[in-house]
């Protein structure tokens, strides 16, 4: 049960910023033409400019910032007035507008998400109703396992979309088995109807430049061919002392779309390099958590760097064979190299006190993905149908070494000092020559009805998947082919069952039950700077459940929704064995989330956009080992986070817009026995722009702050270890459209 005591109450700024939320959405005049004005539009000066949107995809709500619905995998694209799920879509509008540059820029909206970075390297990882989601599952146009590993620009894409919940059904199991609390899709850029030229250049405070050219195309007759390419880098330091990153990106979009036919294939390139990254801090020994330091301390050494290059791409066709039956079919690949002179920080004590150790670790990673399906529809009596069947395969195959510097050098989170660079003494595999690890074969077989009553207004879906999972783990060898150290294979049926009732136009109540199902984890090589003993052993997948209900509504010009869930899942921790130099990773236990979401989007009042959203959760572990932690709350799952974001056109002032968000999150515990807390936190970002046009050209020009007062906070403390926030950056950016 959630209470006040436990969810550390948002109090003021946060129930304040959602009633005047609220406040304005309930006296908003609703647009009954579902048009909306989307743009302050003075003289020639149109504000809210943007590319052209693909024309599948679902159309935004008035302002431009969320769209009415997005990709559900097999279910295809999908209002969500329609469906008995929660999801969130975010357009190539408001990436642009808040001059997001990685998808973690974008999540930052929504309420539902917060995140964390993994244990020592650069990966982002998004904690989505209280569970972690990995970069390697997130999915691109419906596809697994094709995107780049831990970092994705935004410069290609025209919709980051977010389903809440356990989705194995809609999607299948990921490829690592994250994502049990939601998944993301990406939409990569198409080209609109109206020929696009724009050229983006951007600078922050700290000196980091960076340029995007984005072009669109269509050709021949009725525009049927279409191409979008994107070039962008950045390059410099960023806000964290000492820190610099270094990015490029490829991107090319090609598209056909015929009366009947319809294919598009993307392809791309993207690098990227971060020398000094500050990293995730293990709480060691200590017996409670310091404060964090200064926002713009870095304790990582100098040496350390991450570097990842990946090249993916996939083909897409989709064939109407009348008016009632479409059938699709994907695939895609990907190959990574990902190579880096990795650091951790652990602290010894209660005063800031660590150690700081190194290793060299390269690891590359080959993919290939498929799909294929049928979506119909048809009646029987009064009774409307719409099936999906579908079909979805993913191979993977990930090669690794690593060189471990066991020397543990003294440091201080707060005056940290550079540590020598590790020599290396306890290695494993061919660091010139990695060799196989794992390997991931998943396949799975979906279908599903929508039984539609009374003209639609009751919506029954009921649906099933099996999915088969092959995992192999192989240990590391010094000539780089190490034996098999395990196996499974195994195959299980995830149902679904929801409804949707429509009583008005603009109101839908829902209901699901849902399954997630993840691969299970792959023991660390090492933990708590020990080295793992079962390092590298392979666990059997793990069956979750959630039951959610909600009400949805849909006021033409904005949305709201309000939901309650429950999510159980197996979940997984480390146990330290009585040795100096070894510990155990076992899995134990079941984590319960239970949770309320309030969500409000879209433009209210003509010129005020809005996404403000409050979550409040109440997380639970049974059944662990000796029942020492039962009945304490989960690692790394805040009591509640909100979310304020306001966009308003400045009155008189004529292509001048402002906007501002707020960031709160509650307190979250470090460890499994509930001894080391994390406070709760808050963060302040604003921003103006200015659309203008010169020549008949039109031009932008945006300014953001982020962490406006420079706040100093421990972010995360998701799998036992500490992230620390961002600190203060300002942005400048300038668009023209030539």
């Amino acid at each position: 049960m959630i209470t006040p005591g436990r969810i550390g109450v948002p109090f003021r700024p946060t129930l304040l910023a959602l009633l005047c939320s609220l406040s304005v959405t309930v006296h908003a005049a609703p647009d009954t033409t579902n048009n909306g004005d989307k743009a302050l539009v003075l003289g020639d000066v149109n504000v809210n400019a943007q590319a052209p949107t693909a024309s599948d995809l679902p159309p935004p709500f008035a302002g431009g910032q969320v769209a009415r619905g997005g990709q559900m995998g097999v279910l295809g694209n999908q209002d969500i007035m329609d469906v008995p799920f929660s999801m969130a879509s975010y357009t190539e509008q408001l990436i642009q507008d808040q001059q997001a540059e990685d998808i973690a820029d974008v999540l930052l909206n929504d309420a539902s998400v917060r995140q964390a970075s993994g244990f020592s390297n650069q990966a982002q990882v998004f904690m989505i109703r209280g569970l972690p989601l990995n970069g390697d599952d997130i999915s691109y146009n419906g596809l697994y396992g094709v995107l780049p590993r831990q970092i994705i620009s935004t410069d290609a894409l025209e919709r980051v979309e977010v389903f809440k919940g356990p989705n194995a059904f809609i999607n299948g199991v990921t490829p690592t088995g994250s994502g049990i609390g939601g998944g993301v899709n990406l939409q990569p850029k198409r080209a609109g109807d109206e020929p696009l030229r724009r050229f983006t250049t951007d600078i922050s405070d700290e000196g980091r430049i960076g340029q995007h050219l984005d072009l669109g195309q269509r050709f021949g007759e009725d525009n049927r061919f279409g191409a979008r390419v994107n070039l962008a880098q950045r390059e410099g330091d960023t806000a964290i002392d000492k820190e610099n990153q270094r990015s490029k990106l490829f991107a090319l979009g090609l598209d056909y779309r015929g009366d009947a036919l319809r294919v598009s294939g993307d392809f791309a390139y993207q690098k990227q390099r971060i020398n000094a990254g500050r990293n995730s801090v293990n709480v060691g020994n200590a017996t409670h958590i310091p404060d964090a330091p200064s926002a713009d301390t870095n304790y990582a050494p100098k040496w350390g760097f991450t570097e990842i290059e990946d090249t993916f791409g996939m083909l897409r066709a989709e064939y109407d064979l009348n008016d009632s039956w479409t059938a699709y079919i994907a695939g895609g690949a990907k190959h990574t190299r990902e190579v880096g002179r990795y650091n951790s920080t652990t602290l010894v004590g209660n005063d800031g006190g660590s150690v700081t150790t190194g290793s060299f670790i390269p690891h590359d990673e080959d993919n290939k993905s498929v799909m294929g399906g049928l979506n119909g529809k048809f009646n029987t009596g009064p009774v409307s149908h719409k099936l999906n069947f579908g079909l979805a395969g993913i191979w993977t195959e990930q090669r690794s070494a690593y060189d471990f510097d066991l020397t543990r050098y003294s440091n201080n989170i707060y005056h940290p000092v550079d540590t020598p660079s590790p020599v290396g003494n306890f290695a494993g595999g061919d660091l010139n020559d990695p060799g196989i690890v794992g390997k991931t074969f998943n396949r799975s077989v979906a279908v599903s009805d929508t039984l539609g009553f009374f003209d639609d207004r009751l919506l029954v879906t009921v649906g099933l998947r099996r999915q088969q999972l092959v995992v192999q783990g192989y240990g590391y060898a010094p000539e780089g082919s190490g034996s098999r150290t395990s196996s499974y294979d195994e195959a299980i049926t995830t149902p679904v069952y929801g409804i949707v009732y429509k009583p008005w136009e603009t109101v839908s109540f829902y209901a699901n039950r849902i399954e997630g199902l993840a691969q299970g984890p792959t023991s660390p090589t090492s933990a708590l700077s020990r080295v793992v003993v079962n390092g590298n052993e392979v666990y059997a997948p793990a069956r979750s459940k959630q039951l959610e209900a909600g009400v949805k509504i849909d006021m033409g010009t904005y949305g709201a929704s309000l939901g309650v869930f429950r999510i159980e899942q197996p979940s997984d921790g480390y146990t330290e064995i009585i040795d100096a130099t070894t510990a155990r990773y076992v899995r134990e236990g079941e984590q319960v989330n239970k949770g309320v979401e309030l969500n409000v989007f879209g433009e209210p009042l003509s010129g005020l956009r809005l996404i403000s959203g409050l979550t409040l959760i109440d997380t639970e572990l049974k059944n662990t080992a000796g029942g020492l932690n039962d009945g304490n709350d989960a690692i790394g799952v805040p009591t509640f986070q909100f979310n304020a974001s306001v966009d308003w056109d400045v009155p008189g002032l004529q292509g001048v817009a402002l906007n501002g968000r707020m960031l709160r999150t509650g307190g979250q515990y470090a460890d499994a026995a509930n001894n080391l807390s994390l406070p709760t936190w808050n963060r302040f970002d604003a921003g103006a722009r200015y659309a203008f046009k010169v020549q008949e050209k039109d031009v932008t020009l945006r300014f953001g702050v982020e962490n406006l007062a420079n706040k100093k906070y421990w972010e995360s403390a998701q799998g036992g270890y500490l992230t620390q926030g961002e600190p203060r950056v300002a942005k400048l950016s300038g668009s023209i459209d030539f």
